[in-house]
């Protein structure tokens, strides 16, 4: 009697240790096609491809997810519309990936076109058209991975069109609210799947409404905000990791698989060095071929700065040069749309490129100075009955968002042909030197 306690002691027990098992994802958010390393030698596509693959290798329990926006940042990108950055991203091996806003920034054909290029699902259930159907192919995946059905449903920020992007570059497709729409798939998803992960391109609001809201919900992988995340809240976890494929994160997870239950979490920020790590081979080949096809635009030198520039400081300077080139009194530069820094030393016009690869136009309106708003003022006085000039971004002038920031809903633009970024550009050169 005793011995057949025992046996039935050790197989509860085995089965006990074999129910929770182990899951590890792999995920990249914003990589924003930073082909090359920064200034800093962090990042480069060759680099984040060689530390994914070291971390597979001896990995049988491992997916890899991209929470969105692989594309616009660099001149790559933006000469060739994002293609040569989707098929790049092939190399990484992704399991799944979801869109980000900046994915619409070449219009929705060609959005369309990256999930077709695309060797890898792309999920997002909340971008629709009027009869209901999805952009994407489909709303969520199921992967079993080490005997655990994961379930990923694939969303993008709610305000996508009034806040970052423009009606024009959507075309039909419009998003629906977020949390609604992940709380209705996860309920969809929870009877044929043992954990279910959000991977979403959207902002920290919605991302704390669906981890302390939707229940259903056990791991939310997110992109946009360019900051790294790690909240976790009665059981569930929510992580996002930085931009620019400086690192990817890894996520260790235990799961309870017969009662559908997340055991514990741990998040690793995996550095991508490019001057420690080996690039892998065949994405440095590619990488190399479609450089090469910009750098004699790109790799030229056209001013030098005393010192790094960025942030706040960078913005205002755009600012002065928008006023400069512009002949405005008053100027406005969105800080959100400075996607990058100036170095000390060498300014490249790829710099520019990568401060500002939109292809925004500048955009100029007349108002009396009692119309100012002051926002555009910045304390500075202004004659109630004099006659100004504003300047700013085309995105600044026409998207809802912007214009509410600015005061300027009721503003009439006339939108120019002379892009923001080649402004820059000949501000820096009539410099020469940046103090």
């Amino acid at each position: 009697m005793r011995r057949l306690a025992l046996f039935l002691f050790a197989v509860v027990s085995c089965f006990a240790q074999d129910s929770v098992r182990k899951l590890t994802i792999l995920h990249t958010n914003d990589l924003h096609a930073r082909l090359l390393p920064d200034s800093h030698n962090l990042g480069g596509f060759a680099y984040v491809a060689s530390v994914i693959r070291r971390e597979r290798e001896h990995c049988n329990h491992c997916l890899l997810v991209n929470a969105g926006d692989l594309v616009q940042g660099t001149p790559v990108s933006t000469l060739f519309k994002g293609t040569p950055v989707y098929e790049i991203a092939n190399l990484f091996g992704f399991d799944v990936s979801t869109l980000g806003n900046h994915e619409f920034d070449y219009g929705w054909k060609q959005t369309k076109r990256f999930t077709e290029i695309a060797n890898f699902p792309t999920v997002t259930a909340n971008v629709v058209d009027s009869e209901g159907r999805l952009l994407t192919s489909a709303p969520y995946l199921i992967k079993e991975v080490n005997g655990i059905r994961v379930a990923i449903i694939g969303v993008v920020m709610g305000d996508l069109i009034s806040a970052y992007t423009t009606p024009d570059l959507t075309g039909p497709w419009k998003p629906l609210p977020v949390v609604e729409t992940v709380r209705k798939y996860a309920r969809e998803v929870r009877g044929k799947s043992d954990l279910t992960v959000v991977l979403g391109h959207i902002g920290p609001e919605e991302r704390h409404a669906i981890l302390r809201d939707v229940p259903e919900v056990d791991v939310i992988i997110t992109g946009h905000i360019h900051i790294t995340n790690e909240e976790g809240y009665e059981g569930r976890v929510s992580v996002e990791g930085n931009a620019y494929g400086t690192e990817v994160g890894k996520l260790d997870l235990e799961v309870d698989v017969p009662h559908r239950k997340l055991i514990s979490w741990k998040e690793t920020r995996l550095a991508v060095d490019a001057g420690t790590v080996q690039p892998a081979s065949d994405v440095l080949a590619l990488v190399t071929q479609w450089e090469r096809r910009v750098s004699d635009m790109v790799d030229v030198k056209i001013g030098v700065a005393k010192h790094d520039i960025g942030g706040p400081a960078l913005k205002k300077l755009i600012e002065q040069a928008m006023r400069h080139e512009m002949h405005a009194d008053f100027a406005w530069m969105n800080q959100g749309g400075v996607r990058d820094r100036i170095p000390q030393g060498t300014v490249l016009a790829r710099n520019a490129w990568n401060i500002m690869p939109f292809d925004n136009k500048m955009a100029v309106a007349k108002m009396k100075g009692s119309e100012v708003p002051d926002v555009l003022r910045a304390g500075r006085k202004v004659d109630p009955a004099k006659e100004y000039t504003l300047a700013m971004p085309d995105f600044s002038a026409t998207n809802e968002k912007e214009r509410r920031v600015t005061g300027t809903a009721n503003v009439k633009f006339q939108i120019t042909d002379r892009l923001l970024r080649d402004l820059i550009i000949d501000w820096i050169k009539k410099q020469g030197t940046l103090e």
